[in-house]
């Protein structure tokens, strides 16, 4: 038996070709969390970006003006979807053509990092929950460690 195999809701990514889940962030120009969306892997990304950015709005995000995504959230229907039901406007950040190998994207390293911070906790580093709300809950907690750690070490700039 795998100790990583756990029941729950999972989907094939069928781009990717693996099975479970994909987790959607929306994050400030600091890397901070904002909102996350986890969800099945069969489920599409715009799909799931309509979805983050539903919950963006519902939380109150009236201040965004410019959203950057990268490839996946590309197409016309989803960037005037985005602009109808919420107001802002999407810049799709693109690898170029030309490039090979691992090539840093301007805004698009930010998420990344983000990824990153959150890949540090044990709970988060594979799908161990059976639930992607359980999943989501695990994001938040770990961002807010993650800020107080912050905090901590420098209170004067939240001042």
């Amino acid at each position: 038996m795998k100790t990583t195999a756990v029941k729950g809701e999972r989907g094939y990514d069928n781009a990717k070709k693996v099975t479970g889940r994909k987790r959607h962030i929306l994050v400030d120009v600091l890397g901070l969390l904002l909102t996350v969306v986890v969800h099945r892997a069969d489920i599409q990304e715009r799909a799931g970006g309509k979805m983050l950015l539903h919950r963006a709005g519902a939380k109150g995000f009236t201040r965004l003006a410019l959203i950057w995504a990268d490839g996946g959230y590309s197409g016309r229907p989803f960037l005037d979807w985005v602009l109808d039901h919420c107001g802002w406007l999407v810049e799709i950040v693109k690898r170029s053509d030309d490039a090979e190998g691992f090539v840093v994207l301007p805004r698009r390293w930010v998420v990344e990092r983000t990824f990153g911070w959150l890949g540090r906790f044990r709970r988060l580093s594979k799908d161990y929950e059976a639930l992607p709300e359980t999943s989501a809950a695990m994001i938040y907690a770990a961002m807010v460690r993650l800020m107080l750690q912050r905090l901590a070490r420098n209170p004067a700039v939240f001042v």
